[in-house]
């Protein structure tokens, strides 16, 4: 009987809000939803990984993968002993490449938003536009598309981002390390969402531990 109980609690259909319509909201199925948004946000450290894996093996024309390029721009930045925060941005700079091959900067700007500083999410959003200046020119664009914002506070912080870890990321001899070594920063860096309209008026930040 114990057990025909414990195989009825493994099935049984989650719980969730009677509403059809935000109208007809209650507490009580706003206070379902909620315990559902935190379970949705402790997976989102796995699904960043998992969709920074979705890179590996994508070369465009590349000398090295789309994944080993972010690995190795993060790698770079690690060894220059920047701080978690700008190594996780290194890491996850291009992940909207599959997503957002038009405009991959602002996914991934959209991602480390609430998580980041910003500075950090300036660097991220506008690091495709001052990375332009190596080759937009074989293009037939402007490589000095950048300059309208020379004289911004965070100018040389993402031309330096571009200069000294984005560009000089495409050597398949240089020793990167692999996803795994970052996988506990990349946890640690989306525990909490220090920027977001969930947060609450107290300063209460929403985290996966308390939402």
């Amino acid at each position: 009987m114990a057990e025909t109980r414990a195989m009825s609690t493994q099935t049984e259909t989650p719980q969730s809000a009677k509403f059809h319509a935000m109208t007809e909201g209650t507490q009580e199925d706003w206070s379902i939803i909620a315990g559902h948004s935190i379970e949705l946000f402790m997976g989102l450290p796995e699904r960043l990984l998992t969709h920074l894996r979705l890179l590996d093996g994508d070369f465009g024309g590349f000398a090295v993968d789309r994944l080993t390029h972010s690995l190795q721009t993060a790698t770079r930045a690690y060894r220059a002993n920047r701080d978690d925060e700008y190594v996780f941005c290194a890491l996850v700079h291009d992940i909207g490449d599959t997503l957002g091959p038009s405009n991959h900067a602002d996914v991934a700007a959209a991602i480390v938003k609430p998580f980041v500083s910003e500075q950090n999410h300036f660097m991220v959003e506008k690091h495709a536009l001052f990375q332009g200046y190596y080759f937009f020119h074989y293009l037939g664009l402007d490589r000095d598309a950048r300059e309208k914002y020379r004289g911004h506070e965070w100018f040389d912080y993402t031309a330096e981002f571009c200069a000294e870890y984005d560009q000089p990321a495409f050597d398949p001899a240089y020793d990167t390390l692999p996803l795994e070594h970052f996988e506990p920063l990349v946890r640690a860096q989306l525990a909490t969402a220090k920027y977001s309209m969930y947060n609450r008026p107290s300063g209460k930040t929403f985290s996966a531990n308390a939402g």
